[in-house]
């Protein structure tokens, strides 16, 4: 069936690279999102969490946005621009700013962190999101570090209250959770794992693809194991799983995105370098991600 909005299966969580100054390097900006356009990634998610928003100001949000849609023009690769926040006026102002330019195809829009709504007061808040903006919106449901869940019966609520609610983005472990989304939702909503190590069984439960950090450097792969099991090739799809498994757990092994940014390094396609107050990965967690069958 058609989705409300189809980003693709996978949507590449990109890291923002950095300079050895720590200023946003929008050359290296431009050359990663060619490499993830054309390694299998079906849309890029700009400026989230692994793409280090919570030291970037908006201004270099907008830029960063600028230079990734200047390096995907003329693909078909989408571009989603994260625009939440937990002041729900400041995501309806940048939402609104995101809308203007033009360069975004759908925006990401996370719980909100720290001041722990009610679910009333969820439904509340992206629903002032959705009335500001014609844009397809993902929901990013974090329990682990918003604090809060954001329930089935809200998401289903949410969904049936705005039609450019178009998917969510989730990230927890409760597989159940998944099941519920996908019973209490219509079949054009769209369900994402937010964990690449849980790709594949949420595919079982009706999930559509992933949020990826892996896709950075096995896009294709991943877009293989869902492939496969979306054509009825289980076997394959689990085996992929099973090689892969292994790289999806230990680019956790450090605080997102620390692992993935010291193997894109080693790649030759940025620079190490993350902002204050995450730090390199150490000297053994370095070794570890060297062994990686990448």
């Amino acid at each position: 069936m058609q989705k409300r909005y189809d980003a693709g299966e996978v949507i590449t969580a990109m890291i923002t690279p950095f300079d050895k100054d720590l200023k946003v390097d929008f050359n290296k900006v431009e050359k990663l999102a060619k490499h993830l356009s054309d390694n299998g990634s079906d849309a890029v998610l700009v400026v989230g969490t692994t793409g280090e928003s919570p030291t970037l100001t908006h201004e270099e949000e907008l830029d960063i946005l600028r230079a990734v849609n200047n390096a995907l023009r003329g693909t078909s690769t989408k571009i989603i621009m994260n625009t939440g926040s937990n002041s729900t006026l400041t995501a309806v102002e940048m939402s609104k700013k995101v809308e203007k330019t033009g360069m975004a195809d759908a925006l990401l829009s996370v719980v909100p962190y720290y001041n722990k709504p009610s679910q009333e007061g969820l439904i509340n808040h992206f629903s002032m999101i959705a009335d500001s903006t014609s844009l397809p919106i993902i929901l990013y449901n974090i329990p682990g570090r918003t604090g809060i869940n954001m329930l089935p019966d809200t998401i289903a609520k949410l969904v049936e209250k705005n039609k450019n609610i178009s998917g969510v983005k989730q990230s927890c472990a409760d597989l159940d959770l998944v099941s519920e989304i996908r019973i209490k939702t219509p079949d054009d909503f769209a369900i994402y794992s937010g964990d690449d190590s849980l790709t594949l069984p949420m595919l079982a439960l009706g999930a559509d693809g992933v949020i990826s950090v892996a896709s950075h450097i096995i896009g294709k792969e991943i877009k293989e194991m869902i492939s496969s099991f979306k054509s009825g090739n289980y076997q394959k799809a689990l085996e992929l799983h099973k090689k892969y498994f292994d790289v999806f757990k230990k680019l956790f092994i450090a605080p997102n995105p620390t692992p993935v940014k010291a193997v894109l390094a080693g790649k030759g396609l940025i620079e190490e370098f993350v902002r204050p107050p995450l730090c390199p990965v150490t000297d053994s967690q370095r070794e570890l991600l060297n062994k990686l069958d990448i």
